[in-house]
């Protein structure tokens, strides 16, 4: 998360809290408080000039503790961000970085699964490197692929809560194969807790529905670039994950199991989540630190959600320069490089 200084931060940092009234989490407390007063002095400000020292006090000091405030942030306090109900979804991402979403459905095996949303869509812009001959353009098709949470307890049942069945990610392999076959890059959006551990998911093939979406990925002739911009969970999230460059929002986690999961398996306590959360290495520095993402996308002022429309430009400024610059590789090239991605992980010396 970057801070700029002047009365033009201040005012961003207290806009960018109008969102937060419907959930907030205990640590974001005294920030969205102290934004509240801010605003209502504002109001009278406008009516009052001799106000407005102690509008410009109260700005300044909104921003200095929102700076300190998610600049230590524990690990599990991240996870909690990660999952907020306020923080944008795929579909809110598509509305800001797209134009012209065309959704995909069905698995032609058996059904749909409205946990992916999937389609066809045009990249707004990719700025230009700067080079000779490489100029920014606009009108770039893709193919999107993201997993998709609910909003509300209708909408949470009709998407599962962000866990896809089988036929959700046979959808998806689907679509891997045929933006292969016509040339389009991928684009994934990942969120999701894991996929769906049911009965049913499992008597129609949850694994091998996984591992063909791992297959047809890392063979894909094209760019595919994946954006964990919530929570990324266990193979449910891998299944969008085997991709050219990984890039990680700021407040975004990946890991193979929750910390709720590791804490119950290692301890047999599900409450030591946050020391779980601290020992599986799963924020985006860590992420870095350890190769498993490429880039870390910076979010505003409190998280995502606290700014839906600028951090759609944020990350769609990171799409756009990361496709650009998988640009360079011939088809061969970029399934070579996928796979030199993966092979380099977990590698250590003594």
């Amino acid at each position: 998360m970057s801070f700029t200084r002047g009365p033009g931060r201040r005012a961003t940092v207290v806009a960018s809290f109008r969102m937060a009234a419907a959930y907030v989490l205990p640590f974001e407390k005294p920030v969205v408080e102290l934004v509240t007063r801010v605003r209502e002095l504002r109001e009278l400000a406008k009516s009052d000039r001799a106000l407005e020292p102690e509008l410009r006090r109260l700005e300044d000091k909104a921003a200095k503790l929102a700076r300190e405030l998610f600049a230590e942030l524990s690990p599990w306090q991240k996870v909690q961000l990660s999952r907020h109900p306020n923080r944008p979804y795929t579909l809110d991402y598509i509305d800001r970085i797209f134009t012209g979403f065309v959704e995909l459905h069905g698995d032609r095996c058996f059904g749909e699964d409205a946990a992916i949303v999937a389609g066809l869509a045009t990249l707004r812009s990719r700025p230009g490197s700067g080079r000779a001959g490489d100029l920014p353009s606009r009108g770039r098709s893709v193919m999107v692929i993201g997993h998709q949470k609910g909003r509300g307890a209708k909408d949470n049942v009709k998407r599962n809560f962000g866990m896809p069945h089988p036929e959700g990610y046979r959808k998806a392999l689907r679509l891997y194969e045929m933006a292969s076959r016509f040339g389009l890059p991928i684009v994934t959006l990942i969120d999701t807790p894991g996929a769906y551990p049911g009965i049913g998911a499992e008597e129609r093939g949850q694994s091998e529905a996984i591992g063909a979406c791992l297959a047809a990925m890392s063979r894909a002739r094209v760019p595919i670039i994946a954006t964990i911009i919530g929570e990324g969970g266990s193979g449910g999230a891998l299944a969008l994950g085997v991709a050219n460059r990984v890039l990680v929002l700021e407040y975004g986690t990946y890991s193979v199991i929750t910390p709720e999961g590791c804490a119950s398996i290692l301890w047999k306590d599900g409450s030591k989540a946050d020391e779980a959360a601290a020992r599986m290495k799963m924020t985006a520095p860590d992420l870095l630190r350890l190769g498993i993402v490429d880039r870390v996308v910076d979010e505003p002022a409190g998280g995502a959600h606290q700014d839906p429309d600028a951090a759609a430009r944020m990350v769609e400024t990171a799409i756009a320069e990361t496709l650009r610059d998988l640009d360079a590789l011939d088809p061969g090239e970029l399934v070579e490089d996928r796979y030199q991605r993966f092979r380099k992980m977990g590698a250590y010396l003594a």
